[in-house]
């Protein structure tokens, strides 16, 4: 894989796990006593976040702030152009909860979990057995566009490699902001029958699948790993690159909350496996199914 194509796809799924916003405010979590832990997030990005604290990490900030005795504020930022640079390197907050772990425009914890893309199906229809079953070129294939084409997800440089093009319907990952969860209108679109299979980020795959009035079957895109294409990334928290004092503290609460941090992306639906690390080695390759 290239370095910028490599680039390209870790900011689309940058894009993923938090995505746009349309309000620069700042909401106060908890009075704040002393210094407090200020988290960027998206007031609109379920299963991620909102400003109403719905979010899984909204609850991951809520135990954080909690393991290291501080109040917690939210920053509410759009997820676009200039996102790091307006927020972290501006100072206006400490950290983000979700970013890629190769993201380099942060200094990044060790990595909390690891997610994959998923393809999402209509219950007891049809689904593919990977990337390359021939089903996918005759059916209706949904996928969440981002932008450019350098800065699409790997599904949709992975379906078009394969010269599935013409029965590709895209859907934006900030869809219509005035609407809540923007980027649940793929998986909705799947329960609909508006399209036969969404390809998706895995939390986003597992949360929708499981909020959906319809049943819908999620497994995960194989393979995972087919180069240049990548379908799973380890996700980590991210700070400005020399807060190495905070970096540290995250770090030391990863691994000793680990298994807390897992039961609320298992709540959430989110399909993971542990990220790397000895106080989660035994459980790696567990995937937990929605």
């Amino acid at each position: 894989m290239s370095t910028r194509f490599r680039k390209s796809v870790v900011l689309a799924v940058a894009a993923m796990v938090v995505v746009a916003a349309c309000r620069t405010n700042v909401e106060q979590a908890a009075p704040a006593t002393g210094p407090a832990l200020r988290v960027c997030a998206d007031p609109n990005n379920l299963p991620f976040s909102n400003d109403r604290g719905a979010g899984f990490e909204n609850k991951i900030a809520e135990l954080v702030a909690a393991e290291l005795d501080t109040p917690l504020e939210f920053v509410w930022w759009a997820q676009r152009r200039g996102f790091i640079r307006n927020t972290l390197r501006a100072g206006l907050c400490d950290m983000v909860v979700g970013v890629p772990a190769e993201l380099e425009m942060t200094a990044t914890t060790r990595p909390y979990y690891r997610s994959a893309y998923m393809f999402v199906t209509r219950a007891g229809g049809p689904h593919p057995a990977s990337l390359d079953d021939p089903w996918l070129k005759q059916a209706l294939v949904g996928v969440h566009l981002i932008g450019d084409d350098a800065a699409n997800s790997p599904p949709a440089h992975a379906l078009s490699a394969r010269g599935i093009v013409q029965n590709v319907r895209g859907y934006s990952i900030f869809g219509n902001y005035a609407e809540p969860d923007p980027p649940a209108q793929l998986i909705r679109a799947v329960a609909d029958r508006q399209i036969d299979v969404a390809v998706a980020w895995g939390p986003l795959a597992g949360y929708f699948a499981k909020q959906s009035r319809v049943p819908l079957r999620v497994t995960p895109v194989t393979p995972r790993v087919h180069p240049p294409y990548r379908f799973e990334f380890e996700i980590a928290m991210g700070v400005a690159r020399d807060n190495h004092g905070l970096l540290g503290r995250l770090n030391t609460v990863i691994e000793a909350r680990h298994d807390r941090i897992a039961a609320i992306l298992q709540d959430y639906g989110v399909p993971f496996d542990f990220a790397q690390g000895k106080a989660v080695d035994a459980a790696r390759g567990t995937v937990v199914a929605p």
